[in-house]
């Protein structure tokens, strides 16, 4: 969404003012560590999680600290599918919070709740705001948990019980300054 506004009397004019909006991309730590290097989170399109239109149509009266929260943990569990499919990547949730521009995102999915949207571009590490990652107490729940995941998705109970597992472990928040460290190991 643009829109034209006045940035003071020594702007010289009108400028383009974009806003912003917040997303959470599932990831890894070799995905991490990609982004340390190239500074760029993805190659080509991105899928992430954002509040959308259906996610507030789905949690009405939720907040929007409470829909950022659902965002992010649903960001959480794709980043157990991404383990899943990657079984050299250290049993660790990624989530990569950033900032991009609302006009960037296209909706994925226009189910009722859904917070699935798509980034046609890779992520910029500019853009990056925060990263959150499992602590080291997690790895073994996390690691049976990425076994089991989609199973969990598509219904079964045991499953699920070993995915909650892992998800009552509160991924740690990092600065994008510690990310040399987070990536050192």
């Amino acid at each position: 969404m643009e829109w034209t506004g006045r940035d003071g009397p020594s702007a010289g004019g009108d400028v383009a003012i974009t806003e912003l909006v917040r997303i959470y991309v599932p990831a890894t730590m070799p995905m991490l560590a990609a982004l340390r290097s190239s500074g760029k989170l993805g190659e080509g399109s991105l899928t992430a999680h954002a509040v959308t239109p259906a996610l507030r149509e789905w949690y009405a009266e939720g907040d929007e600290e409470e829909l950022e929260y659902v965002a992010f943990t649903r960001a959480a569990q794709a980043a157990l599918q991404l383990l899943r499919h990657d079984s050299e990547a250290p049993r660790r949730r990624v989530v990569v919070s950033a900032d991009v521009p609302a006009n960037s995102l296209v909706r994925a999915d226009v189910e009722l709740g859904s917070s699935t949207v798509r980034l046609p571009q890779p992520i910029a590490l500019a853009d990056v705001a925060s990263i959150h990652l499992d602590g080291t107490d997690a790895i073994e729940q996390v690691a049976a948990a990425a076994e089991v995941v989609d199973e969990a998705l598509a219904g079964d109970p045991d499953a699920q019980f070993t995915v909650d597992g892992a998800e009552d472990h509160e991924l740690e928040w990092y600065a994008v300054s510690e990310l040399d460290e987070l990536t050192s190991d």
